[in-house]
């Protein structure tokens, strides 16, 4: 009797083990069941070199999240980016420049969605770089360099080797360009120099010539690993105060972290500190564009700073968020 009570245990003890088993595996199968991602459609954006690089980041974290989601990003130049926009060519229009009064006729509708500057470079291998570095350039300095002509060797501005200043501009419709000659209250049309493409142009001009002088985006200035300078091509400092020396408070170039932290504090003048923004005609309808740029104003800030950007204030953040609810 008592092998067959026994047994009877053990065959019960099983039983329960395999009920239990069953249940807690199909309470597993429910648990573990992938959401599904109802997002989807492709993304199409142009236009400035200055926000190509975050563009491209924001996209592929996003697409993490959304995998139906596609994209099709170009740099041209914010100009090309605001007119694709509105012509329809593409759903956002990168820019790095203010929007005309004639472009707001034509639909165009803003939601900035970071910050940088536009920055003076020159060659590192300058004969009076050590002068120029700690001199720096006064605004009315970089005026008569750039717009007026009137300054036109490097040992005018600072050092005492004759050596020709050879300026570098931008062909393209920039913001880069439009931006750094708002500085001096002028458009991009009066700006001095050899024309060249893009940001990534104008910096290898600058490199290749050791009389250069240009300005360009920071995410071209500064290598993203070591966030020190790249070879061949420096930050030319700015003279903020007028003192004709480049002080403590307004030495921050030695690294991008440096700079887009003195951007923030506003210790770096705007312009050519600026906004960038998402340009689109008209407010945004389709699902993905407002899932896009919602995720870009509140996860994507996490980004920014690591790519030689400058994050959104809250309150800033807030402003620009209602414009897509």
């Amino acid at each position: 009797m008592k092998k067959i009570f026994f047994k009877k245990q053990i065959a019960i003890a099983l039983l329960v083990s395999v009920g239990v088993i069953a249940i807690t595996s199909s309470f597993k199968k429910v648990e573990t069941k992938p959401a599904t991602d109802d997002l989807e459609g492709t993304i199409s954006m142009s236009g400035a070199f200055a926000l190509y690089p975050m563009a491209i980041k924001w996209s592929e974290e996003f697409k993490k999240l959304h995998p139906k989601v596609t994209f099709n990003i170009s740099a041209g130049g914010a100009g090309k980016g605001i007119t694709d926009a509105l012509s329809g060519l593409v759903d956002i229009g990168l820019a790095s420049r203010d929007i005309d009064p004639s472009e707001v006729s034509k639909g165009a509708y803003t939601v900035f969605v970071t910050k940088d500057a536009v920055v003076p470079t020159f060659n590192d291998a300058n004969p009076d770089a050590a002068a120029i570095l700690a001199k720096g350039a006064t605004r009315d300095e970089f005026q008569n360099i750039f717009v007026a002509g009137t300054i036109k060797n490097w040992n005018q501005l600072a050092g005492k080797v004759s050596v020709p200043i050879h300026v570098y501009t931008r062909s393209d419709a920039a913001g880069a360009g439009e931006t750094w000659a708002k500085y001096f209250g002028k458009k991009q049309e009066d700006i001095l120099g050899v024309g060249v493409f893009g940001d990534p142009g104008l910096a290898q001009a600058v490199k290749k010539d050791v009389t250069a002088i240009g300005y360009n985006n920071l995410a071209y200035l500064y290598d993203l690993k070591t966030r020190k300078p790249v070879a061949g091509i420096r930050a030319l400092p700015i003279d903020v105060n007028g003192n004709g020396k480049i002080d403590a408070d307004e030495n921050f170039y030695g690294s991008i972290d440096q700079l887009t932290g003195a951007i923030a504090d506003g210790k770096y003048p705007s312009p050519p500190a600026r906004n960038l923004g998402f340009i689109f005609k008209g407010k945004p309808a389709k699902k993905e564009l407002i899932a896009f740029v919602k995720y870009v104003l509140t996860t994507g800030q996490q980004f920014v700073a690591e790519n030689g950007y400058i994050q959104l204030s809250k309150t800033k953040i807030s402003e620009e968020l209602k414009k897509v609810n």
